[in-house]
């Protein structure tokens, strides 16, 4: 069973940055994408960036400029640094991965990290 863990969330005051890292672990045949979301409380969850196997990259149009999606294939990891952060990134962040499987392809989350800009 795969599973996508989270971590370098926290507490950056405005401006600063923060580094996110998301590790796939377990049977892990191919990941077609790897991304990063959002959730603000009593808000949707929206897309930050995402990145896909050959490399093209997306981003929201909220974090344009600001934040950087890059990947390990090998690895099985993605990671995101966010900078000049604002306290409208306050949220609780998720990595998602887009496993292709034999015959499906099927998306998978992980627990969320949270990230907290604050003075």
């Amino acid at each position: 069973q795969v599973q996508l863990v989270e971590s370098g969330g926290g507490l950056a005051q405005p401006g600063g940055s923060l580094r996110l890292s998301c590790a796939a672990s377990g049977s892990i045949s191919s990941i077609k994408a790897m991304g990063w979301y959002r959730q603000a409380p009593g808000k949707q969850r929206e897309v930050v960036a995402d990145i896909t196997d050959g490399g093209s990259t997306n981003y929201g149009d909220s974090v344009k400029g600001r934040f950087m999606i890059s990947r390990d294939n090998a690895k099985n990891m993605v990671y995101l640094e966010m900078n000049s952060l604002t306290p409208e990134d306050t949220a609780v962040y998720y990595c998602k991965a887009r496993l292709k499987g034999r015959w499906i392809e099927y998306d998978i989350w992980g627990q969320g990290t949270q990230v907290t800009v604050s003075s």
